[in-house]
C-alpha cells in the first residue's frame, strides 16, 4: 500500500469516527428541542444530558485530527478547497461555537432558556448540512479553473445543484437516525422505559427517510458524477451489505431486542456505505483536478505524519471506551445515580 493511499485511509477512519460521534451528539440536540416544544423534554432530557455531559468537550477532536491531517497529506486541498469552503465553513465554525457556549452554560452556568435551546437545536441540523459540503465539492462541477491558474467558486450552482441539496437531506436525516438508536440503546441500558419508547420512536421515523435519502444521492451522483457512480456500481456488495445491517438493525430495534448490537449494525451500515463511496471516490480528492498523487507530501513527513495519526487513533479510541466504561455505561452513573 502506498504512502498516498494509507494517508486517505488514516485520514478516512479518522471522518468516519467523526461521522458516528458527532452524529449522535447533533441529533441528541435537536431532539432536545423537539422534545421542548412538544412538552415531552422532562421525559428524555436526563438521558440526553447524561450522555452529552462527558462527551462533548471530545467530540470535535477527530475533525480537528481529519483536517489538519488532509492538508498536511495533501497541502493543495488547501488551495481548493479553501476558497470553496469560505462560507459553509465560516458558518459550520460559528454553530459549533454557539454549540460549545450552550454546553459550556448549560453544564456549569444558569438554567437553559428556550432561545437558547432553539440554537443548540438548530445547530445540529445545520452543522452537518454545512459540512457536507466538503462531499458535495469533491464531486466537481463547482470550480472552475482557468488557464493561469486561478479558480472560481461556482456559488450559483452549488446553491441550485439537485445532487447538492440530495447530501445535505442525507446528512441531516443520517445524523437523526443515527442519534436516535444510539438514544434508544442509551436509554434501555438506563431502564427509563418512558423515554426508551419516545426516542424509539424517533429512531424508527427517521430510519425510512434516511434509506430513501441514500438512494437519492446515489442516482443523483449518476446524473452529475458517471464516472464516480460507475466506481460505485464496482463496489455495489458494501452497499448491498450496507443496506443489510439497516434492516437488521431497524429489525432489532422494532423487537426491542439486543440493543447494542442494533446500533454495532447501524455503525456497520454506515461504515460499508461511507467506506464503499471513499473506495469508489479514488484516487480523486477533487475531480477532476486533484487527486491523492497530485504534490503528495515528502515521504519522511508522510511517515511521520501516518505514525502520529496512527498514535493519536490508538490513544484516541482507548480514551472513548475508558470515557464509556467510567461513565456512558457506568450503572450507576448511566440510571442517574451518580453525578455528572
Amino acid at each position: 500500500m502506498s504512502y498516498e493511499v494509507l494517508g486517505i485511509t488514516v485520514l478516512w477512519i479518522f471522518l468516519f469516527g467523526y461521522l458516528i460521534v458527532a452524529s449522535i451528539d447533533f441529533g441528541a440536540g435537536f431532539f432536545s428541542y423537539y422534545s421542548a416544544i412538544t412538552g415531552k423534554r422532562h421525559l428524555i432530557n436526563n438521558i440526553i444530558e447524561r450522555y452529552l455531559s462527558p462527551v462533548w468537550e471530545v467530540t470535535n477532536v477527530f475533525l480537528v485530527f481529519f483536517f489538519v491531517g488532509i492538508v498536511g497529506f495533501f497541502p493543495d486541498t488547501a488551495y481548493y478547497f479553501g476558497t470553496a469552503l469560505l462560507v459553509p465553513g465560516s458558518v459550520a465554525v460559528i454553530l459549533l461555537a454557539i454549540r460549545g457556549s450552550y454546553y459550556a452554560f448549560n453544564t456549569y452556568g444558569t438554567r437553559s432558556k428556550t432561545p437558547y435551546v432553539f440554537l443548540y437545536g438548530a445547530s445540529g441540523l445545520l452543522i452537518p448540512a454545512s459540512l457536507s459540503t466538503v462531499m458535495t465539492i469533491s464531486e466537481g462541477g463547482y470550480i472552475e479553473v482557468d488557464a493561469s491558474g486561478k479558480l472560481t467558486f461556482l456559488y450559483g450552482k452549488l446553491f441550485t445543484s439537485t445532487y447538492s441539496w440530495a447530501v445535505v437531506l442525507l446528512a441531516i436525516v443520517s445524523v437523526l437516525y443515527i442519534s436516535a438508536m444510539f438514544l434508544s440503546y442509551y436509554a434501555n441500558r438506563a431502564n427509563d422505559r418512558i423515554a426508551f419508547e419516545i426516542v424509539r420512536k424517533y429512531a424508527l421515523a427517521w430510519s425510512g427517510p434516511t434509506i430513501l435519502s441514500s438512494l437519492l444521492v446515489f442516482f443523483a451522483i449518476r446524473g452529475h458524477n458517471a464516472e464516480h457512480f460507475d466506481r460505485m456500481t464496482s463496489l455495489a456488495w458494501m452497499f448491498v451489505v450496507s443496506f443489510g445491517c439497516f434492516l437488521v438493525a431497524v429489525y432489532l430495534l422494532w423487537t426491542r431486542k439486543r440493543l447494542g448490537l442494533a446500533f454495532i449494525f447501524v455503525m456497520l451500515q454506515f461504515g460499508f456505505a461511507f467506506f464503499g463511496y471513499g473506495a469508489a471516490h479514488l484516487p480523486y480528492i477533487l475531480y477532476p483536478y486533484l487527486t491523492i498523487h497530485d504534490n503528495f507530501t515528502s515521504e519522511p513527513m508522510a511517515l511521520a505524519l501516518i505514525s502520529v495519526f496512527i498514535l493519536g487513533l490508538l490513544l484516541l479510541v482507548p480514551s472513548l471506551y475508558l470515557l464509556m466504561r467510567l461513565f456512558l455505561f457506568d450503572a450507576k452513573y448511566v440510571q442517574g445515580k451518580r453525578g455528572k
